[in-house]
């Protein structure tokens, strides 16, 4: 490579760094706090990852619709994955990059362009940044001002369901319960300690902001890939939110989750238990929880499973270094008392 090239490519890496550096520096814009023309409940879902949100939600709105109520289901995980399950396993054009093509063309976005329908359940994905491209909490908040411009408040629902992803602790993530864009919060979570952990990490920011006037709280837990063995459900019981329904790690659930079939019909095999926690969800008030430390956590299961038993051990510096450095003579001089 020419030194006129490494000299543009190196130009080109510090531009990048640069305009990733202004993003994270931007302070997020208000967001809407006028009167809502209709009694619409809007439920944050939080979970780890992984612990089947998406799985859940899908059916859980396939059910809601399938009721007579007018839902509109909102993923707002970098990863898209939401509103896959309700479309056969088809991703649907996420606000993101829509809003990115659109601008790019002089053109504005239209709700035809990014909200899709099946069977009276409208869906739709924020989406985020390419991976190292971008602020995944700032793409939260960018899809959420779109949205606002498209006319979330006037919209006609019964309930709005937001996805969003637990394990992610930045402002954007954090929105409905920062800004009580939610009235209240539904956690998923299974019989393992990291999900757990990340449960207690929502009812914690609910807790921290409740203590700053906010007004969202938890309505309860859903636990998933229930093998009963009960750790969630203590746990639940101990931070004091009810449990809202128990999907059981089931081979048959399983099979038809991965080949995208839907099981929150109510007429499905399956479907009683989606309309006991859909009747559940509308009628949970929204609770304050009490977080559990670090040691209650663990203490929801066997030491032998996490290890809760074990004894920290000082580190010194003889344990750190070569015994030539620590054995090191000193230059420093002493003198004798006069």
């Amino acid at each position: 490579m020419t030194r006129e090239a490494e000299n543009k490519d190196t130009a080109e890496k510090v531009d990048i760094f640069n305009l990733l550096k202004d993003e994270a520096d931007q302070e997020p814009d208000p967001v809407h706090t006028g009167p809502i023309t209709k009694e619409t409940e809007v439920i944050a879902i939080y979970g780890k990852g992984g612990i089947g949100k998406s799985f859940s939600l899908a059916n859980l709105s396939y059910n809601l619709a399938k009721s007579g109520k007018k839902v509109l289901l909102i993923g707002c995980d970098p990863k898209s994955d939401t509103t896959s399950l309700l479309f056969g396993g088809k991703s649907c054009p996420t606000i993101i990059e829509t809003s990115a093509a659109k601008k790019a063309a002089g053109e504005d976005v239209k709700i035809s362009d990014v909200c899709f329908m099946r069977d009276g359940v409208f869906a739709m994905e924020l989406g985020g940044p390419e991976v190292g491209r971008g602020c995944g909490g700032r793409g939260i908040i960018h899809g959420f001002e779109l949205l606002e411009k498209l006319g979330f408040h006037e919209w006609d629902f019964d309930y709005v369901l937001l996805d969003f992803l637990g394990d992610v602790v930045c402002g954007g993530f954090g929105l409905p319960i920062a800004r009580d864009m939610c009235q209240k919060v539904i956690v998923v979570g299974s019989n393992d300690l990291q999900s757990l952990y990340v449960a207690n990490n929502v009812c914690s920011a609910v807790e921290y902001f409740r203590k700053l006037g906010g007004n969202v709280g938890v309505a309860g837990m859903l636990i998933n890939k229930d093998d009963g063995t009960g750790e969630a459900a203590a746990f639940a019981e101990k931070v004091g939110i009810p449990v809202l329904a128990a999907i059981p790690q089931d081979d048959d659930i399983r099979k038809k989750s991965a080949s995208y079939q839907i099981v929150g019909d109510p007429n499905d095999k399956w479907g009683p238990m989606f309309t006991g926690l859909a009747n559940n969800m509308m009628t949970a008030p929204p609770r304050q929880p009490t977080p559990l430390d670090q040691d209650g956590l663990l203490g929801l299961f066997a030491a032998s499973q996490t290890g809760a038993d074990y004894v920290l051990i000082p580190a010194n510096p003889e344990d750190m270094c070569d015994p030539s450095i620590i054995n090191k003579p000193s230059l420093e001089v002493i003198y004798d008392a006069v």
